[in-house]
C-alpha cells in the first residue's frame, strides 16, 4: 500500500500540497495539511511526490 504521510510537527500551513495535489491533500480548519485518501493510485502518487518535493518544510513523505 502506498500512502502519503504528513509530519504534523513540521507542517506550518503553507498549503502548497493542497494546491498541487487536491485529490490527495486538504487543509484542516486550522489551515494545516491533512491526507484525504488512505491509499494512493498511480496519478495520486505522482502528485503526492511532486507536492512532497515542493513542501518548504519537507513535511510530506510517500511510503510504500
Amino acid at each position: 500500500m502506498t500512502r502519503a504521510v504528513i509530519d504534523t510537527s513540521k507542517c506550518v500551513g503553507h498549503g502548497q500540497c493542497a494546491m498541487m495535489a487536491p485529490d490527495v491533500f486538504d487543509l484542516d480548519a486550522g489551515g494545516y495539511a491533512q491526507t484525504i485518501v488512505p491509499e494512493l493510485t498511480g496519478d495520486q502518487r505522482r502528485d503526492a511526490e511532486t507536492a512532497a518535493m515542493a513542501c518548504p518544510e519537507q513535511a510530506i513523505r510517500v511510503e510504500n
